[in-house]
């Protein structure tokens, strides 16, 4: 089904707070947590694995490592935090795993490295089923597939929608000389069809996309400066593939991949499109007309019906776009546990990004948006949020300098803002 338009709560009295749902969150097991999860069959090989696994992340190892897998920790920093509910993407590394699968899955070497790999990625998605209902509505859990077998996918995809796992798919990246076929070929008809008739939305993070880094410093500032824009191909091949107009409904999200980008993308498309389509006699047309041929709609009008974006970090120039993205296509998002996210300076990023603007567009763009695509109930969520939320004459209100911390400069919502000193 199409994603119907967000019901937003009202916003009217002076002590109204805000329901605040981070599309942007991410979570996992710990390595021995994943055990129980796995086949009887699997577990002294995983054993043997976690024994000589080294985690490669800082932030996966001790006391930090725990925001990801403790669920009452999590919970109290969020609350804390204003957050009610969030959507949860992978962090930790899956068993038999050499690292995060948020990126691009690497292939793996043996029939058996790959059938291992693929045990390790649904003992992820089964730990992710308990960790949400251990708090009923209030975490939206997206599960990892796996690219290179695409029929085993499938048959997840279905599993988590019985399961009640509400955040849909994870899309890992095909990156050039990945060794997958690109989006926009037929080889992932069978993900889409699954997806749009269970109404799971697929769901595109950055850092998914790019080819490997490589070892030199200079290779993870290329990295850094490249991974978005690696992201937003995915939009490009879905669209060239037809994939929005064979499935109406199939809803995909490009999340902390900012928001800015979204109009000139869609002006560029639609450029080429009419050119394509048009143009006799031009080289675009030439080259373009039969795949454009297929096609009933624009490519703005497919992002209006289909998009949505998971605006992690959304800064206040970004925010003067939202009509042209479409305030009912913006998701904020915290980025919690990672060391770029607002959190626990969420309210004062919400501030900084919304003031002035319309209550009901914050709203919108806060909680609203994500409770209607991924299923959150606003009204069951409300009272929390009216305790814990950030209030809505607050927001209202510019953040003026000097009022928060100078270690809120790590999280990029807070680019060019004047931080407090020690001597403030």
């Amino acid at each position: 089904m199409a994603q119907a338009p967000a019901e937003q709560p009202s916003t009217g009295g002076t002590d109204e707070r805000y329901v605040v749902i981070s599309a942007d969150g991410h979570a996992g097991g710990n390595v021995p947590d994943y055990r129980p999860y796995l086949e009887s069959r699997w577990h002294e090989e995983f054993d043997a694995w976690a024994a000589a696994y080294e985690m490669p992340f800082e932030d996966l190892k001790g006391d930090l490592g725990g925001r990801n897998w403790d669920s009452a920790r999590r919970l109290r920093d969020l609350e804390a935090d204003g957050q009610v509910a969030e959507v949860i993407y992978p962090n930790t590394v899956p068993p038999f795993f050499p690292k995060s699968s948020l990126t691009a899955q690497p292939p793996a070497v043996t029939a058996t490295d790959a059938e291992k790999r693929w045990a390790g990625l649904q003992a992820h998605n089964r730990w992710l089923v308990d960790f949400c209902n251990d708090v009923p509505g209030r975490r939206a859990g997206i599960i990892q597939v796996n690219l290179h077998d695409i029929d085993a996918s499938v048959a997840e995809v279905r599993w988590a929608s019985e399961s009640g796992l509400t955040g849909g798919v994870l899309l890992p990246g095909t990156p050039p000389g990945g060794g997958l076929p690109q989006l926009y070929e037929p080889y992932y008809e069978p993900l889409w069809a699954v997806c749009e008739e269970l109404g799971m939305p697929v769901n595109h993070h950055t850092g998914s996309a790019a080819p490997p880094m490589g070892p030199e410093p200079e290779d993870a500032v290329v990295f850094l400066l490249e991974t978005s824009w690696y992201s937003h191909r995915a939009l490009t091949h879905l669209m060239v593939g037809g994939v929005f107009e064979r499935h109406p409904d199939l809803q995909v999200v490009f999340t902390e991949q900012g928001t800015a980008w979204v109009p000139d993308e869609l002006f560029k498309l639609d450029y080429f499109w009419d050119r394509m389509g048009n143009a006799v006699g031009s080289q675009e047309h030439v080259w373009g007309h039969d795949v454009v041929a297929k096609m009933s709609l624009k490519p703005s009008e497919y992002w209006a019906r289909q998009c949505h974006v998971g605006a992690s970090f959304i800064r206040p120039a970004e925010v003067g776009l939202r009509h042209s993205v479409g305030v009912d296509r913006i998701m904020w998002g915290s980025d919690y546990p990672h060391k770029e996210a607002s959190t626990p300076y969420s309210a004062e990023a919400i501030r900084l990004a919304f003031a002035g603007v319309p209550a009901q567009e914050v709203q919108a763009m806060v909680g609203g948006n994500a409770a209607a695509l991924y299923g959150f109930d606003l009204e069951a969520l409300r009272p929390l949020a009216q305790r814990i939320g950030p209030r809505v004459a607050d927001v209202a209100e510019p953040l003026g300098p000097g009022q928060v911390p100078a270690d809120a400069d790590k999280c990029p919502a807070f680019v060019g803002y004047q931080f407090a000193t020690a001597a403030d």
